[in-house]
């Protein structure tokens, strides 16, 4: 069990009061987490004590922070399961990971013809970058189709077999939703596509599953996976994409220049090896060394301990979520099946509005459309609330988010939501009001 009032003290953000002062209650852990004082001290460490270019020079400096850069790639490595430090390539965040892989993927491995496999509830991170690679190919070349989700918000696997045809070259797909909080199951995916007959790359979006349980790169059998430091008590600008080495040697690089060269003449270049041929430029290199502290830090906890105490968190959460029957929920009914992500509208008030009144009362969640819209139009919303936990929130902060909930819905009057119809609330989280006495709500607050 974790002690969370021990840990709460190593991150000083959690301390604060804001407006009134409302002691601050961070519940946007899906957009990014808050960083330990261990990870800031590695940062100032860097810059007061060792800070020099890495790889290139010979002076005490220079391999000072090339020894510290390359041990976070061995820590990332055992971090996640990979078989070696060249499987791990740092980036700037998930989404140049994936666009890295769009790029380099496209230009070494598909034609005309062929097929991309996404899912319906993807991050636009996972989407416009195959978009992209599809335009370059030339916008009939290259056809993107989408794995439906079903009523309870979870993948339809069954259609994911009939997707999978010989054209199908490259599966990506996020193992949790950052909207519904679904944790699809990779390894089952996995096992599909070698059912298939076909040979499909399957990518992994872990942007949101990555910080919250342990993952093993080996275990998943996917070919690539993805994720980024700031979600998980590290700096931002910071990315991961785990590979296969001997797709990574197959690939074109990604960016040109710096170190991803072994040699340049007049004629031409040739590539370093991997992992450095995709890491062109002078890196992150204070933010991947702050990173290693991060990995180190959850790892004192435990990815399994994190896990539980979210589970707890968001079995919590639902619950007490039940006291407003008009609210909608999106994402699996099991607390185990949608862990530390909970997506809401109220069928009368706006989620922004939702937002900034709970932020007055120090509770910082978010709204809006979350980089998933083609998901929102499945839903048929134009945008929704969502809060989500990490292993440093406390249920005590779940009853004061409630509170405040509680408070927002009474401001905008929504106990007429209370007569919405059965019917409608099931159908729609914008059912229409059905009561005479229903108000218009337009007022905005702030």
């Amino acid at each position: 069990m974790l002690d969370v009032e021990k840990i709460r003290k190593d991150f000083k953000i959690l301390g604060r009061t804001i407006w009134d002062n409302k002691s601050l209650v961070y519940l946007d852990n899906a957009a990014t987490t808050q960083k330990p004082s261990s990870v800031i001290n590695t940062l100032i460490n860097y810059y007061e004590n060792y800070n020099a270019n890495i790889h290139r020079g010979v002076h005490k400096l220079a391999e000072e922070a090339t020894t510290a850069y390359e041990e976070v790639r061995q820590k990332v490595k055992n971090f996640i399961g990979a078989s070696s430090n060249e499987e791990v390539v740092f980036t700037r965040n998930t989404t140049e990971s994936i666009n890295l892989l769009a790029y380099s993927l496209g230009e070494s491995f598909l034609k005309s013809g062929d097929e991309i496999l996404l899912s319906e509830m993807e991050h636009h991170s996972n989407i416009v970058p195959w978009y992209m690679l599809r335009d370059r190919k030339g916008s009939k070349s290259i056809k993107i189709k989408y794995i439906p989700i079903n009523k309870n918000y979870e993948l339809d696997y069954s259609s994911l077999k009939k997707l999978i045809n010989r054209k199908t070259k490259i599966i990506s797909i996020t193992h949790k939703s950052n909207v519904l909080g679904t944790v699809n199951d990779i390894k089952k995916i996995s096992r599909i596509i070698k059912s298939s007959s076909h040979s499909p790359l399957l990518v992994v979006d872990a942007a949101q599953s990555a910080p919250h349980m342990k993952l093993s790169f080996k275990d998943l059998k996917c070919d690539f996976l993805a994720f980024s430091s700031h979600k998980m008590c590290g700096p931002t600008g910071v990315g991961v994409l785990v590979g296969k080495k001997d797709l990574f040697e197959k690939m074109s690089p990604f960016l040109g220049g710096g170190e991803m060269i072994r040699k340049v003449t007049f004629e031409g270049f040739t590539p370093n090896d991997v992992p450095w041929k995709f890491e062109a430029g002078t890196p992150n290199i204070a933010d991947v060394i702050a990173f290693g502290s991060a990995l180190d830090y959850l790892e004192k906890i435990g990815l399994e301990n994190i896990y539980e105490h979210e589970l707890k968190l968001t079995e919590y959460t639902l619950n007490k979520l039940k006291k407003f029957n008009f609210l909608k929920i999106y994402g699996p009914k099991e607390p185990d099946k949608r862990v530390g992500i909970i997506t809401f509208s109220n069928p009368v008030v706006h989620p922004h509005d939702i937002a900034t009144i709970l932020d007055q009362y120090g509770v910082a969640i978010r709204a809006g459309h979350h980089c998933a819209q083609p998901l929102m139009k499945k839903l048929s919303v134009g945008a929704t609330a969502r809060a989500s936990f990490y292993f440093y929130n406390t249920f005590e902060e779940i009853d004061i988010f409630i509170d405040a909930l509680t408070k927002a819905f009474d401001y905008f009057a929504v106990g007429a939501c209370k007569e919405l119809k059965k019917d409608e609330r099931e159908k729609d989280g914008n059912a229409n009001i059905d009561g005479k006495n229903a108000k218009q709500f337009t007022t905005t607050i702030r």
